[in-house]
């Protein structure tokens, strides 16, 4: 087994180069980005140059950037896309992340390619043959169990494809790459980059009699993903790159989970020294930082660690899609322009700018942003505000919200208030925040005409710088030798750390500081390049041959074919009946717009299966269709029981339609332009 089998890879996003510089000092092995076009965020591009720029800084430490490449294209746009994977290629990148099948059958750079979770990786034969076609790393489907990602490792070669995960952030509630709300609703393509996020919208539910079961219910936002404490059990599943989620995230969120996940794996990596298979960083150096890092400072709807586990009671943020933050305390009283708060940790302290919430008599989340927060005098004897079971006083503000509260519903005493933004933590991580270093050995040594100074790195690599100098003996040895060593240690602004200094002279020569500063510059620059001329970018997998078939013979809208190259790609592969994308309209009936493991009737205690069992009920619960309103929006959830799955159906709305028959006009479809017609026999 390869050495790359035991190097576990953090892999943070970023939406533009400076976060992505920031995650690589904040301890990321590999960063993922999108280019100047065609990548699943439709608004975080980036021009070739800041490719360039982060990749230059990344390859310092050996960590590699992932451009992702991951929407599906027209025709018009292979040939641009082509273009485009080879100017990233040549400004540094080391991966591209795809989605569409019709790239391999182009003249594509030796560039590494790993597949899209967009594919929609959840069987073992897929994964199989995705790795027998070229694929090096493959982002699983997040609704998958342990034992079903242990399933997939043992069907791949551990030396040809390595299995990546997602463990922090948003969900999509659909499996990825499988829901096309959006596009029917409003043209916009969540597999083009542009998806409109109607899982966040608030439903009512109404099942097959009419009757309400949830009003304005965001039944299709999930919370937010946080594997934190499956990161061991993962690794011993078969995962190797651990995802944060996040290219729309801004600095202070990269910085954060990306330090969070990194003392995690370092904890794991340690904990496993000295075992049958000990675990290594995928990249060189290590981070400390300057701040505590905690994923809860930052937005989230609650976190759920999804399916890993099995299915949950508590994976949906059906109240609110908004931050809920965390609890600090209660209202005390309410002024015509000021909240009196009694805090529930005496030490907490609230600045002006922060940001506050709590749930009104609905369950809606309501804000209530600080322009002013003033601390108040306890009042003798304690604190009774909060009514009956009062636990004693906590700090007391005043705070003086910047919106008017008469607009802030159902506020009053008693209630419960959040904080889901801390100015103080925010100003925290807008300064510099982090330190990577790579560890190198020093060595001072005699040369005939002066002295040398060389060093190794912790990878091997060497530099070393010399100089000619008058060797004068130091007229105190002990404090010569000590002064030597600290200015050799003196790496200040470098991203090298002496792990241990040397000092191999015929004696302890007076060496001037000048001297030493300039030969310490020398060598590192020396290092830096050795080390630049040794990185070399992953290597890309070649396809087995000959072609080995698809697992399937046949593929649905769903499998997301929008141009001739990627059905050309398929039918090589042996499937004889290819349809055309959804976003090609040739589906204009009711058709499944979202597939997802998110079950509504589990979530509200009205699945089958939950009901066996229960004294009383004896198989009156079905797995009826529900309806979805919202407005004038009706679409109907549909359970399929046996892999328990949900469909969102629903059809194309006519304006999408006609908006799509005025850009054939403009830009042709050279594929798919009709379906071939049907036998009426």
């Amino acid at each position: 087994m390869s050495l790359l089998n035991h190097q576990l890879e953090l892999l943070a996003p970023a939406r533009d180069a400076d976060i992505g510089i920031a995650a690589i000092d904040h301890g990321a092995d590999a960063v993922y980005i999108g280019g100047p076009a065609f990548g699943a965020r439709a608004s975080a591009g980036n021009d070739v140059r800041d490719i360039e720029r982060l990749a230059r800084h990344a390859h310092r430490f050996g960590a590699r950037i992932f451009v992702t490449h991951n929407t599906i294209l027209r025709d018009d746009e292979l040939e641009p896309a082509r273009r485009m994977a080879w100017d990233v290629y040549r400004a540094g990148a080391d991966v591209l992340i795809i989605q569409d099948m019709g790239l391999l059958e182009l003249d594509l750079p030796p560039i590494q390619l790993h597949a899209s979770t967009q594919t929609d990786i959840r069987t073992p034969e897929k994964a199989r043959f995705l790795q027998d076609v070229g694929f090096s790393q493959i982002v699983l489907a997040r609704e998958l169990t342990l034992e079903q990602i242990r399933e997939i490792h043992g069907r791949l070669d551990a030396d040809r494809c390595k299995l990546e995960f997602f463990v922090h952030g948003a969900l999509c509630v659909a499996y990825s790459g499988q829901c096309y709300i959006s596009h029917a609703h409003t043209g916009r393509s969540a597999n083009r980059g542009d998806c409109s996020q109607a899982c966040r919208l608030p439903y009512h539910v109404v099942d097959a009699q009419g009757r309400f079961v949830a009003h304005d219910k965001h039944v299709l936002s999930m919370k937010d993903n946080n594997q934190g404490a499956n990161l061991a059990a993962l690794v011993d599943a078969g995962v190797r790159s651990f995802k944060i989620e996040g290219r729309y995230k801004d600095m202070g969120y990269v910085k954060n989970i990306t330090a969070h996940y990194r003392k995690l794996l370092d904890e794991l990596i340690e904990s496993r020294e000295g075992s049958g298979f000990p675990l290594a960083r995928a990249s060189s150096g290590r981070t400390t930082f300057s701040f505590a890092p905690d994923p809860n400072q930052n937005f989230n709807r609650e976190f759920t660690d999804y399916f890993v586990n099995g299915r949950q009671d508590d994976i949906g943020a059906f109240d609110s899609p908004k931050n809920p933050g965390q609890a600090i305390g209660w209202v005390t009283r309410v002024g015509s322009d000021w909240i009196e708060l009694e805090l529930d940790d005496p030490q907490a302290v609230l600045h002006n700018g922060d940001g506050l919430c709590y749930f009104d008599l609905q369950k809606e989340l309501v804000g209530v942003a600080i322009n002013r927060a003033e601390l108040l005098p306890l009042p003798a004897g304690g604190s009774g505000a909060r009514g009956a079971g009062a636990r004693g006083a906590g700090a007391r503000w005043r705070v003086f919200p910047k919106d008017s509260i008469a607009g802030m519903r159902d506020l009053r005493q008693g209630t419960r208030i959040n904080r889901n933004r801390d100015m103080d933590w925010v100003r925290t991580l807008e300064k510099k925040s982090s330190e990577r270093r790579i560890a190198v050995w020093a060595r001072l040594a005699d040369t005939p005409d002066g002295v040398r100074l060389s060093l190794t790195d912790e990878d091997g690599f060497a530099g070393e710088a010399a100089a000619a100098c008058e060797k004068l003996p130091s007229r105190d040895p002990a404090r010569g030798k000590a002064a030597l060593r600290d200015h050799l240690a003196r790496f200040g602004a470098t991203i090298f750390e002496p792990l241990d200094i040397a000092i191999d002279l015929a004696q302890p020569w007076f060496i001037p500081a000048s001297l030493i500063n300039q030969l310490r510059r020398g060598a590192v620059e020396a290092l830096e390049a050795a080390r630049a001329g040794g990185y070399r970018r992953p290597a890309r997998t070649e396809p087995v041959t000959p072609p080995v078939p698809y697992p399937e013979d046949t593929l649905s809208y769903l499998a997301n074919v929008f141009n001739q190259k990627a059905r050309d790609f398929y039918a090589k592969h042996g499937v004889k009946v290819i349809d055309a994308a959804y976003e090609s309209h040739e589906e204009e009936g009711e058709v499944s717009l979202m597939i997802t493991k998110h079950c509504v009737r589990w979530s509200m205690s009205l699945c089958p299966k939950q009901a066996k069992g229960v004294v009383g009920v004896k198989g009156t619960i079905k797995a009826e269709p529900l309806q979805l309103i919202n407005g004038s929006e009706k679409l109907t959830l549909r359970f399929d029981c046996k892999p328990c799955e949900m469909h969102v159906v629903g059809r194309m709305k006519k304006s999408v339609l006609q908006q799509r028959a005025r850009e054939m006009a403009e830009v042709p479809m050279q594929f798919y332009r009709t379906r071939p017609a049907r036998s009426t026999a």
